[in-house]
């Protein structure tokens, strides 16, 4: 008799020979085996968004706590300064956790767009202490952003100063969007932990009061309690309120002239049939004369030039100014030393131009002069000649200069000033001249630099193509600072070189040259903190020039001394004037 198979007979699980592969065990089934294969891929992505998002959150910690941290000055950009606690961290947590829920996500994405401002505002202070020695004035130096990228195309082409502006604005919009959502992610995470992060910023706030009240320092200099952003933030605010106000100072400043009114028979009687070359020599600072590693060579260069001159006949006295710049801006200390006027920013620079005030320029040209500017390093339109009131401008594209710029440098210093020489004094009968002329050979990046030739082979220029081709190369020389600051004393060796053979080969009884630095080079160059006094040297043949300026306590020679008096540079035109002047 057949016996009938049901559900729980055991014969359900005898082995089927038709059906290949492994027989499943009791209770288990081929879809629970795909199901089970399923689960550990989705454990492991599971696990592998949960490390990438702690990870992100890890890195959004670190992003916003550089940045807290992060100084505005290159010399305290040492791993020191990122080991410690910002006041600035310890707050924001505190505002995350107090703030209403439907208002903490504007919150946090307006305090992370000001952490990104304030941390573009570091970088820009940043750069701005190591060109110009100073910080960033948000009012004040938007327009030097045009001076930049003309240095950068000067330096490094055209494309690279394309480059380097869109590289620049691409990586500022970078910052700010990707702080922005840092924040954003740190505030999920504070009401996600809300009793934890309470806590921290309880303990955290201790700690820094503690070490804020006892001075802790983990590395000497650098406070464990920190405050960079927000003690940034603070001066700048006050900057910005003392830039707003300074327009109405100096007004006021401008305002008292004491020569306005002053005949031209009266003015500069003293050196009535002089030509009278002003001479500003880029970045010839103090450093340069007592810096020992530039005052050996250079003070030779000067005591040789005094012998040289003294043998000539030629007599010089030397002083210091107080230049109201560094690094840069030399129109700044130009318009200082012409007008008497502290010229310290743009913004008194453009008053300065559309005004009425009488400079050194004006003031010979009233008393009857001749007055010219040779400005090898103007390229372009230059409106604010009218101002100065030159009868003639001489620039880059009319001196007729057919040799290689050195980097900066349209043309070396020598060759400027043949080109005065032959354009103005050796024309016969000529009218006494005045003559304001940058020299602009020793400007930054020092690279190639030219040499002193015979002056009978300046010619058009031409000579200094193998001169240009043989020199060190700017690449090279600005991978070592040791290397720039050798070759910013050689430039600056190269200038004084040029004055003085200036003077011996086209010096007589009518010259007179006065030659004053305008600013202290770069800080790559002097290091931090460095003063910003600059010499002055005025030479002559005739005695009774320099008699008139006996009383001012200059140094015999072209080498002012460390103990010559010192004056803001503004206090020049005065003194000039009432020297010379009856």
């Amino acid at each position: 008799m057949r016996k009938e198979l049901t559900a729980d007979s055991p014969l359900d699980h005898v082995p089927d020979e038709n059906v290949d592969g492994p027989v499943p065990s009791p209770g288990e089934t081929p879809a629970d085996d795909a199901a089970a294969d399923d689960v550990v891929p989705g454990r492991r992505l599971a696990g592998a968004r949960r490390a990438a998002g702690w990870a992100a959150t890890a890195l959004a910690g670190l992003l916003v706590l550089g940045a807290l941290l992060f100084p505005h000055k290159v010399g305290r950009l040492t791993p020191g300064a990122f080991a410690r606690v910002p006041v600035e961290g310890v707050l924001l947590v505190a505002l995350v956790v107090i703030v209403p829920a439907r208002a903490r996500r504007t919150v946090a994405v307006l305090a992370g767009a000001a952490i990104g401002v304030m941390t573009i505002v570091k970088v820009v202070d940043m750069g701005f202490y190591q060109v110009l020695a100073r910080p960033f004035d948000p009012v004040l130096d938007w327009v030097l952003i045009g001076s930049g990228v003309e240095f950068l195309d000067s330096s490094f082409g055209r494309a690279g100063a394309i480059a380097a502006v869109i590289g620049i604005v691409l990586l500022a919009a970078a910052l700010l969007v990707l702080m922005a959502l840092s924040v954003l992610r740190l505030a999920r995470l504070v009401v996600r932990y809300n009793a934890t992060a309470t806590a921290t910023v309880g303990v955290a706030g201790t700690v820094w009061i503690v070490c804020a009240a006892l001075g802790a320092q983990v590395v000497p200099g650098v406070p464990v309690a920190a405050r960079n952003t927000a003690g940034l933030t603070l001066a700048h605010t006050r900057q910005v309120h003392a830039s707003l106000l300074d327009r109405r100072a100096f007004a006021e400043q401008a305002a008292v002239d004491a020569f306005r009114g002053t005949a031209g028979a009266d003015l500069l009687r003293g050196l009535r049939g002089k030509d009278v070359l002003l001479a500003f020599v880029e970045s010839y600072g103090r450093d340069a004369v007592e810096d020992p590693l530039f005052a050996r060579q250079v003070g030779a260069v000067l005591d040789d030039g005094t012998r040289r001159l003294r043998a000539a006949g030629v007599g010089a006295r030397s002083g210091w100014l107080t230049s109201p710049t560094a690094g840069g801006s030399s129109w700044l200390a130009h318009s200082t030393l012409l007008s008497g006027l502290w010229i310290d920013n743009q913004q008194r620079y453009r008053s300065l131009v559309s005004s009425d005030r009488l400079t050194l320029n004006q003031a010979f040209r009233r008393a009857s002069w001749r007055s010219v500017a040779v400005v090898p390093g103007v390229t372009r339109a230059w409106p604010e000649g009218d101002f100065f009131g030159y009868d003639r401008v001489y620039d880059a594209n009319n001196l007729g200069y057919r040799g290689p710029r050195f980097s900066f440098a349209t043309m070396p210093d020598q060759y400027t000033l043949a080109a005065f020489e032959r354009l103005e004094r050796e024309k016969p009968d000529h009218a006494p001249v005045l003559a304001e002329i940058p020299l602009v050979s020793s400007h930054a990046p020092w690279a190639p630099l030219p040499r002193l030739i015979d002056w009978k082979d300046v010619g058009d220029g031409s000579v200094y193509h193998p001169i240009a081709a043989a020199g060190e190369r700017r690449a090279a020389v600005w991978r070592d600072p040791a290397r720039i600051r050798t070759e910013y004393r050689r430039s600056i060796e190269y200038t004084l070189g040029t004055l003085v053979s200036y003077v011996e080969t086209h010096g007589d009884d009518d010259l007179v040259l006065v030659f004053v630095g305008d600013h202290q080079p770069l800080p790559v160059v002097t290091g931090e903190g460095a003063g910003r006094d600059v010499p002055i040297t005025i030479v002559a043949r005739d005695k009774a020039v320099l008699d008139r300026i006996s009383g001012w306590g200059w140094q015999d020679g072209l080498k002012p001394g460390p103990n010559v008096p010192v004056w803001p540079m503004h206090a020049f035109r005065d003194r000039f004037l009432t020297a010379f002047s009856r």
